[in-house]
């Protein structure tokens, strides 16, 4: 008879101690994952995350593109010098005046456009016509001027025309407000659709937490009996929301910052030579920078903070109407 058999014929007080199982709480989660994070919920927050990290990119990309423009206008202003006589004449004029602006404080440097070169501003208008340059076209003189510490163009501007009445200059001040117009319509226009999305996200989150909890209605209903506070159960719900919420967004960031990354390859090959220049005049090199790439986290950490707080609050709201 071996040790098991007589262990099984001696009466309960006498059995041997077995050892006991080790009950180790909160490794397992009170409420099923499965129930509240399902596929579907994780790829429309992806989505949206992806929609929003595209956005957020494309606001700053256009934005820099429009500093370096700002940039380029400011550092530089036209004078237009209009035809009198004959070109030898204008010629003439045009380098008295280039010696004139060449003196001033605050310039760095001084250049009059050929003829050629005036031509070439007007061929997108006029087209490749020969009899352009036989036209009465003004000569344009660039002038770069310094920014620190900048002239003072008011007064050079003044100056100029007093002793140059036909030189007329330009600071570019209304191409700059045009573009800081359309730079601020454009950054009005992501973050609205950034707070559409997000509205979207919430009502899907809220919209998931109502089934989440009516999926595991029994589980509630046994830790309210237990003395479980909404607080605490409420808190199971945030963490599965928090994860989601930190896994969709981190998808949707991935997936924006490839498109981001190969979006230069991808608009030179479907572009032509003409076409992608222009695209590379209004958007720059169409590639994000560290900054850039920061934003898509800003607005992962953002999703994730949505996810947290709707369920924090949408989940004890719920459970409040129920026990009410």
């Amino acid at each position: 008879m071996n040790n098991q058999a007589l262990d099984r014929r001696l009466p309960a007080v006498m059995q041997p101690e077995q050892p006991k199982r080790r009950f180790s709480p909160g490794k397992a989660p009170i409420v099923p994952p499965g129930s509240v994070t399902g596929r579907s919920l994780v790829l429309v927050i992806a989505i949206m995350g992806f929609l929003a990290c595209l956005t957020a990119g494309a606001v700053y990309m256009i934005n820099q593109s429009a500093n370096d423009w700002l940039r380029d206008v400011s550092s530089e202003v036209t004078v237009q010098v209009k035809p009198e006589g004959t070109q030898e004449d204008t010629e003439k004029k045009s380098q008295e005046i280039v010696k004139f602006l060449t003196g001033q404080n605050g310039v760095r440097n001084v250049s009059l456009l050929t003829l050629d070169q005036s031509a070439e501003l007007v061929e997108p208008w006029l087209g490749q016509i020969s009899a352009v340059k036989e036209l009465p076209l003004p000569r344009l003189i660039t002038v770069q001027v310094e920014r620190d510490p900048a002239p003072d163009l008011a007064t050079l501007k003044t100056v100029l025309t007093n002793k140059f009445p036909s030189a007329a200059l330009d600071d570019h001040r209304g191409w700059q407000q045009q573009i800081r117009r359309v730079t601020g319509s454009l950054a009005l226009g992501g973050v609205a659709v950034i707070i559409l999305m997000a509205a979207a996200t919430v009502a899907i989150i809220v919209s998931a937490a109502r089934s989440a909890i009516a999926s595991n209605r029994e589980i509630v209903e046994v830790l309210n009996f237990v003395g479980a506070e909404e607080r605490f159960i409420a808190r199971q719900f945030e963490r599965h929301f928090l994860k989601l919420g930190i896994r969709a967004g981190i998808v949707g960031a991935l997936a924006a910052g490839a498109v981001f990354m190969f979006l230069p390859i991808l608009t030179e090959y479907l572009s032509g030579a003409a076409t992608h220049a222009e695209i590379r005049r209004l958007v720059g090199t169409g590639r994000l920078d560290a900054l850039g790439y920061a934003s898509l986290l800003i607005v992962v950490f953002a999703i994730a903070m949505i996810c947290l707080l709707t369920s924090r609050y949408g989940v004890r709201r719920i459970l409040n109407a129920q026990n009410q």
